[in-house]
Formats: C-alpha cells, sequence, structure tokens
C-alpha cells in the first residue's frame, strides 16, 4: 500500500473503452463494432477486423471519477484526468488529455489514437486524476487500478463472461431448489458475488460433451452448447444487473460497482445503440419500470447476448462441421 503525504481520492477511477476504429492505408475508416472490445475483460482486439495493414486505431475513452473529485469544497484545483498507453516491448508511452462531459461533472471522454508501427503486441491503458493539491501541480489523486489491455493482433477480446462453473445433480441435489429444475441441462444463479452456471450431471452423457476437447465433430457442439450456454448467462445477468439500481434523488439510476456494473457497460451499446451509456442505463430504467417498451426491448437484449457468446461463430462452424462429416459419408 503506498501512502501520500496529501489528500486524495479513496475510490479509483472506471475506465471505458466506447468506441473502436482503424485507419487504413488509403485513408479511409473502418469503424469496429462492439465485439472488438469487452468491458468484462477490459481488453480491446484490434485484429478483430482481419486489416493487417492499418495504419492507427482511435479508441473511444469514457472515465468516471469518483465521488469528491469534483466538489466544491475539494482540497485541490487544475483537476486533469490524463489517460496513458504503455508498451513495455517497445517502450513506448502515449498520453493523452480527457475533457469534463459538463461542469462539475464526474464523467470524462476523449479518445487516443494508438500508432500500428509503435505496438508488436499488447499496451496498457490507464487513466489519472492530476490536480495542484497544497500548491504543488500534476499530484496524483486518483487512477484505475484494473487496467485495459489493447492488443494490435488479437482477432477475439472476448474471454468469456466471469462467472464460477459447477457440476451437480439437480435431482438429489442438496440445494432443494434445485429439484423443480430436473429435466434442465442447466441453470443460471446470478445472486452471488459472481453469476454461477450449474450443469445437470442428471442428464446423460452432458458434462462428457461440455468437456470434449477433441477435433471432431463433438468440439462444435460442445462450443454450440457453450455459446447457448453463454447466451443464457448473458440474458440472466442483465435482467440481474438492472433489477435493484440505486436511483438518484432525481430519479437517474446508478451503474452498480460490481460486476453487475460492467455487465451493463458491456450490453447497453447493443441494447440502445447510438447513446451514451449513462443515456441508454436511463431508457431502459425507465421501459422497465414503466408502462410501456420493455417487451419491445427484449429482442436488443436477446441480440447483445448472442453477440457476447459467440453464437454465431460457433454455429457456423458446426454447420462447416457437420457438411464436413456429410461429404464424408457420402464418399
Amino acid at each position: 500500500m503506498k501512502f501520500y503525504p496529501y489528500k486524495r481520492l479513496n475510490r479509483p477511477i472506471t475506465l471505458r473503452v466506447t468506441s473502436a476504429s482503424l485507419k487504413l492505408p488509403d485513408g479511409t475508416r473502418d469503424h469496429l463494432d462492439t465485439s472488438a472490445y469487452s468491458t468484462q475483460q477490459r481488453t480491446v482486439a484490434l485484429g478483430v477486423a482481419q486489416h493487417e495493414d492499418w495504419v492507427s486505431a482511435r479508441l473511444g475513452l469514457s472515465a468516471t471519477l469518483p465521488p469528491g473529485a469534483t466538489a466544491a469544497d475539494a482540497p485541490w484545483s487544475d483537476l486533469r484526468v490524463l489517460v496513458v498507453l504503455t508498451d513495455g516491448e517497445t517502450n513506448v508511452r502515449t498520453v493523452v488529455t480527457l475533457d469534463q462531459d459538463a461542469p462539475e461533472s464526474k464523467e470524462w471522454s476523449g479518445d487516443i489514437e494508438v500508432l500500428r508501427d509503435d505496438h508488436v503486441a499488447r499496451a496498457t491503458l490507464a487513466a489519472h486524476a492530476v490536480a495542484t493539491v497544497d500548491g504543488v501541480p500534476g499530484r496524483s489523486i486518483a487512477e484505475t487500478d484494473d487496467d485495459w489491455t489493447v492488443d494490435v493482433t488479437a482477432e477475439e477480446p472476448l474471454g468469456g463472461l466471469r462467472l464460477d462453473v459447477k457440476q451437480v445433480g439437480f435431482s438429489k441435489s442438496s440445494r432443494e431448489w434445485l429439484h423443480a429444475y430436473a429435466d434442465a441441462p442447466w441453470v443460471v444463479d446470478a445472486s452471488g458475488r459472481l453469476p454461477t452456471v450449474l450443469v445437470n450431471t442428471d442428464i446423460e452423457g452432458f458434462s462428457d460433451l461440455l468437456g470434449a476437447e477433441s477435433g471432431g465433430f463433438e468440439s462444435k457442439v460442445h462450443e454450440m452448447l457453450v455459446s447457448q450456454m453463454a447466451t443464457d448467462v448473458w440474458t440472466a445477468v442483465f435482467h440481474s444487473s438492472l433489477g435493484d439500481l440505486e436511483v438518484e434523488p432525481d430519479g437517474s439510476p446508478v451503474f452498480p460497482t460490481d460486476w453487475q456494473g460492467e455487465v451493463l457497460r458491456e450490453m447497453l451499446p447493443d441494447v440502445v445503440p447510438g447513446v451514451h451509456v449513462e443515456e441508454a442505463l436511463r431508457q431502459v430504467h425507465r421501459r422497465r419500470t414503466g408502462d410501456a417498451g420493455w417487451v419491445e426491448l427484449q429482442t436488443r437484449v436477446h441480440y447483445a447476448a448472442v453477440r457476447r457468446a459467440g453464437a454465431s461463430k460457433a454455429l457456423a462452424n458446426a454447420l462447416r462441421g457437420l457438411q464436413h462429416l456429410n461429404r464424408g459419408d457420402k464418399s
């Protein structure tokens, strides 16, 4: 633990990547969709568009400062928010200053340019709040505690939602509530510190199939099953995260500070596209608690979950495997 001889904020900055685009050699830009970056994994995969000759990448950034950062009686002045991209392999360091979204706002935003020739693999993205404290300029008063990774070659940023997977025989489980789901292959429990997937071992052969790692068709079915499971998980945790939001006096919902907040920030750009994530949360909250619009939104929720789970890719792989298997039978 570090000790500072001046007052600081006692909570970290929350940093998010909100957009990504690649500048190509002909000067055009390829605007990447939200599958190129993952709030859960805090990773940007710039190889997702499969442009090997891109020149630079522009990342949209958003940072939320802890409570008290912009208070009128705060013991500092000249507050600034910096984002630093550091590459240990190439020894390149890029620093940009974010702009405050509105006077007294805790939200700051901007973008950073990542030059392809400056990086060979991974770089680290972190945010720092600096201010003049006790007459000394440039003192750090807060920073991120979980940095982002910018990978210039990876094609997939999503390592999967951080969750706990347990295998349980539902029909005889000590968790009596599982008895009612004895014929279900899995259920999602989003009530704990982390979301948990409970896999039903009573279904013969199911656990073996989920553990398939061979290169045959079984592995394709395994991949498709896992993507379906992940779709259910993303859908369940999204609804769970919305279920008990804190609300400010003016009625505005507040992002949770744990995994539920990260789930919302990850999925909302696909659920309510084209608006800032805070406005997206307000719209979804109004629909869920209001008289209309919540049912119609479920298609967007399912779409966001399918994308996060990689279901389209898993289905395509399974279909190709099936076609290959059929061709083998006919020969």
